[in-house]
C-alpha cells in the first residue's frame, strides 16, 4: 500500500475511534460475496484487513452466511473452509436468511457493538451507508478499498463535537453561581510623590560616633602636629651634623708675652692678632 493512501487509512480510523468509541482488534464482520472474492483473487483475507485498517484485527462471520456458502455447491468449498476459520457470531436466526439481511440485523440503527463490515455486496453497503459510524471494507478487482465516511457519519461526528464544545442545561444548573463583582475604586487625583528611585538613602547615624565636622577638625589637628613635629626634628637633625673645615667665622687667639723681656724694657706686652 502506498504511504499516501496508508495515511489517509490511518486517519479514517481514528476518526471512528475518537467519534464512536472502536479500538482494536476490530472486529470484522464478513459477508459470503467477500470469502469468494479473496479465493478467487488468492489473497490473504485477515493479512489484507489489517494492513487497511491500520491495526488487528478479528474477522467473525454470521452462520446465515456460511450457510449461503452451503448452497451453492461444492464450487465454493474453499470458501467455506475460509469462512470456517472465522469466529462465529451469533445471530439468533433460526432459519437461515439471505447475508445481507443478516448482516444488516446485526449491525442495527446504531452499530453499538462496533463492527466494521467487509462486503462486496452493492446492496448492503448501500443500507448500511444509511446509518452512522459503520466503516465499510469492499474489494475493487484485487485491490481491497476503506471507503469514506459517510454523510450520517459526518453528521453525527459534527453533533459530537459541537455538544463537547457547549455545556448542557443540566451541566449549567450544577455550576455555582459567579460572586457579585464590586464596581472598581476610582483613584484620587492629587500631587505626586518624588520617585523612590531617584531619592538618596539616608545614612543610619549611630551612637556615640563623631560628626563629619568633628571628624574633619581632629584630622587637620592630627596633620598639623605631625608637620610641626617633623620641621623641629629636621632642624635638630641640621644643627647636630657636623661643620666641614674652613667655614664659619675664625676666633681672635692672644699671645701671652713674658714679664721680663730679654732686653730689660719695662713696656707692657703687645697684642697682637692673626688675620
Amino acid at each position: 500500500m502506498r504511504q499516501k493512501r496508508a495515511k489517509a487509512y490511518r486517519k479514517l480510523m481514528s476518526l471512528y475511534a475518537l467519534s464512536f468509541g472502536f479500538r482494536q482488534p476490530y472486529q470484522v464482520l464478513v459477508d459470503s460475496h467477500m470469502c469468494k472474492e479473496a479465493v478467487a483473487h488468492k489473497i490473504e483475507l485477515v493479512k489484507q484487513l489489517g494492513v487497511v485498517l491500520q491495526g488487528t484485527v478479528k474477522p467473525m462471520i454470521t452462520q446465515c452466511c456460511i450457510h449461503e456458502l452451503y448452497l451453492q455447491g461444492k464450487e465454493q468449498q474453499p470458501a467455506v473452509d475460509l469462512a470456517k476459520t472465522f469466529e462465529r457470531r451469533k445471530c439468533n436466526h433460526r432459519e437461515a436468511i439471505p447475508g445481507d439481511d443478516c448482516i444488516s440485523s446485526v449491525v442495527g440503527e446504531t452499530n453499538k457493538h462496533r463492527y466494521v463490515i467487509a462486503s462486496h455486496s452493492q446492496e448492503l453497503r448501500q443500507k448500511l451507508r444509511a446509518i452512522p459510524g459503520v466503516p465499510i471494507v469492499h474489494m475493487n478487482r484485487s485491490v481491497m478499498i476503506l471507503e469514506p465516511p459517510s454523510d450520517a457519519t459526518l453528521r453525527v461526528k459534527a453533533l459530537s463535537e459541537e455538544k463537547a464544545l457547549h455545556a448542557s442545561e443540566p451541566e449549567v444548573a450544577k455550576l455555582p453561581a459567579p460572586a457579585p463583582q464590586e464596581p472598581p475604586k476610582k483613584k484620587k487625583k492629587g500631587p505626586k510623590g518624588p520617585n523612590p528611585l531617584s531619592v538618596k538613602k539616608k545614612k543610619p547615624k549611630s551612637e556615640g560616633a563623631a560628626s563629619p565636622k568633628k571628624k574633619t577638625e581632629e584630622e587637620s589637628k592630627a596633620q598639623t602636629g605631625d608637620k610641626r613635629k617633623r620641621d623641629s626634628d629636621n632642624a635638630e637633625a641640621i644643627s647636630s651634623a657636623p661643620r666641614p673645615e674652613g667655614t664659619g667665622h675664625k676666633r681672635k687667639r692672644r699671645r701671652k708675652h713674658g714679664s721680663g723681656s730679654a732686653s730689660g724694657g719695662g713696656q707692657p706686652p703687645t697684642q697682637s692678632t692673626d688675620e
